[in-house]
């Protein structure tokens, strides 16, 4: 592998653009080929077998996009696909999830009562508790599904009456209680985050609000410089694709990137 060869991130949607934009901004200097798997959004209530099979499929596709690393940039497809991508990968092919960063994260911080807000297929994994808790252990964790925001926010629907209505209802659930920070387990998540701070300054609660997309670019920093393939040399121009084309992606991927985008609609499955 070379420096000059692209990033490839995936998600089912919208949300990993979150985490593209995070790897963009803070290294500048890569090229992001990133595939929006929209004909099967959302994964959160996808069986593991069909999660396992898209993030295959789409793992391999950017393989043949001669990408250097791959980030799993989905909490449902991190929790139930990331070892399964592992044995069909090149041996020692980078490759980070957005579950792994987070638990390194709180490890050295103070924090001792951790909530999290994700998907029905993240939650039920208990992977956010179990990869927490093999670092460390004092710390409680208390999980909700949220299953309806993902889906809001695949529409657009954000930073209006109906999302604040939506997240105010979720945040105030007696699972959250007392919490001390609060991991945003869905990369979809980012987008409302002034929302919940908002929601937390309003019932005056000191909640720090851990933003996933922030934490993996920066492993995905540390990862490419272990293995000496941080690029070096002006990017190429990113490239998004989708396995079925949206006009709530176009209008997500332009608030993000603007106009340095080329999307294009790919069916990686045939016919």
């Amino acid at each position: 592998m070379e420096q000059k060869q692209p990033i490839g991130i995936f998600d089912s949607g919208i949300g990993g653009l979150t985490v593209a934009k995070a790897i963009s901004a803070l290294l500048p200097y890569e090229q992001i080929i990133y595939f929006g798997d929209t004909a099967h959004f959302p994964y959160g209530d996808k069986s593991k077998e069909s999660i396992q099979n898209y993030s295959k499929e789409i793992s391999t596709f950017l393989l043949k996009q001669n990408c250097k690393a791959i980030v799993v940039a989905c909490n449902t497809a991190s929790s139930l696909a990331s070892s399964f991508l592992k044995l069909i990968l090149p041996k020692d092919f980078p490759l980070i999830d957005v579950i792994v960063p987070v638990a390194n994260f709180l490890q050295t911080s103070d924090y001792k009562k951790v909530g999290v807000i994700a998907t029905k297929g993240t939650i039920n994994s208990r992977i956010y508790p179990k990869r927490i808790n093999e670092l460390s252990p004092d710390i409680q964790v208390s999980s909700l599904a949220t299953p309806l925001l993902a889906p809001m926010i695949e529409e657009a629907f954000f930073d209006n009456n109906i999302s604040h209505t939506v997240i105010n209802e979720y945040l105030s659930h007696k699972e959250l209680h007392n919490i001390d920070a609060l991991i945003l387990g869905c990369t979809h998540y980012p987008l409302i985050e002034s929302e919940i701070n908002q929601f937390y300054s309003s019932t005056k609660k000191n909640v720090f609000v851990v933003n996933s997309a922030k934490v993996v670019a920066q492993e995905v920093k540390k990862v490419l410089k272990h293995k000496s393939l941080l690029s070096t040399s002006l990017k190429k121009e990113h490239h998004f694709y989708v396995s079925d084309f949206t006009d709530s992606f176009e209008k997500s991927t332009k608030i993000f990137f603007g106009n340095e985008l080329t999307l294009k609609k790919e069916n990686i499955w045939g016919g």
